[in-house]
């Protein structure tokens, strides 16, 4: 699907058809989609081909008079488990001589706020602003889907507390692998829009110097959240490792003491139930009295050796 957008009075508003300082918002184009924006805006093949590759990583080249972008953006969604999961998908940005064109193969958070005001002074004919307040939205989203992650993990560690339940230990588990993709895909942002401080791909004006550095410190803040927090949800999947460990001895050794107590009536009556004559005290009471007495004794031993 293809929109195009423009800026009126510090807003965006869609329009009916392109024209040169619009925003081109492209989301899973169809191959008909694709040929249009090869053969008809002059987009570079191998710049719109990379950014309809979910395996692309993040980085910035530029050909002719075109300029690709492409970083990872956090995505949030919930599974049929209802497990909340965290991965990232990468969104390319083109920059011709007098649109840009983001090539997105789903719908993100980034780009429904970009479209319904949520970030301000968004100016397509700005190019250069333009993508750097993206960039600025997409470092801010990390961090929030950072706190998202640590709030939850902090919510599942203390019902972890009271019960050990799969679903919990799977939604940790969940959460470990999105920090790991965080990690990796903020690593890969750093590195593009460094290339990007330098000046040397795009066209860098003195009033956005500021914005730069505002979105390479967020996206360094949300590189050691991740980090922090990586670390803090793998020490937490360790200890319950252990406990989980320990608990599974505590009952293996119940049902070995109960074992071990129930074998004592069984030795006995198997004793006292063979066919012959000459047996000590051959009386009911006699083994009823020794069992219990038998299986008190070995019950209060096994009990003090555990408590040790």
């Amino acid at each position: 699907m293809i929109n195009f957008y423009t800026s009126e009075n510090g807003t965006l508003a869609r329009c009916d058809t392109f024209s040169d300082g619009c925003w081109v918002s492209v989301v899973n184009p169809t191959h008909e989609e694709i040929t249009e924006l090869i053969e008809i805006y002059g987009l570079d093949s191998g710049f719109v081909k990379s950014s309809v590759d979910e395996e692309e990583s993040s980085r910035i080249e530029r050909e002719d008079n075109q300029t690709l972008i492409i970083v990872d953006t956090p995505v949030s969604s919930v599974d049929d488990d209802e497990t909340r999961l965290f991965y990232t998908q990468p969104l390319g940005i083109i920059i011709t001589e007098n649109n840009v064109f983001t090539i997105s193969l789903q719908e993100t958070q980034i780009l429904q706020e970009a479209i319904n005001g949520s970030i301000r002074n968004l100016r397509p004919n700005f190019k250069t602003r333009f993508v750097l307040q993206i960039l600025l939205r997409i470092a801010a989203l990390f961090l929030i889907y950072l706190k998202q992650i640590d709030k939850i993990s902090s919510a599942a560690e203390q019902e972890l507390h009271d019960a050990m339940k799969n679903e919990l230990l799977m939604q940790l588990l969940a959460l470990e692998k999105s920090l790991v993709y965080f990690s990796t895909s903020l690593k890969a942002n750093e590195a593009t829009i460094e290339k990007i401080f330098r000046g040397r791909v795009i066209k860098l004006y003195e009033e956005d110097q500021d914005l730069l550095e505002d979105v390479l410190i967020e996206m360094k803040q949300a590189i050691e959240m991740a980090n922090i927090y990586t670390g803090i949800l793998s020490s937490m999947m360790d200890g319950f490792s252990s406990i989980i460990s320990n608990n599974q001895n505590i009952v293996m050794w119940r049902l070995t003491i109960i074992t071990v107590i129930l074998q004592i009536p069984n030795i006995i009556f198997a004793f006292y139930g063979i066919n012959t004559v000459d047996l000590p005290i051959p009386y009911t009471w006699f083994p009823l009295t020794l069992m219990a007495v038998l299986t008190s004794i070995t019950a209060l031993i096994l009990i003090k050796w555990k408590n040790k």
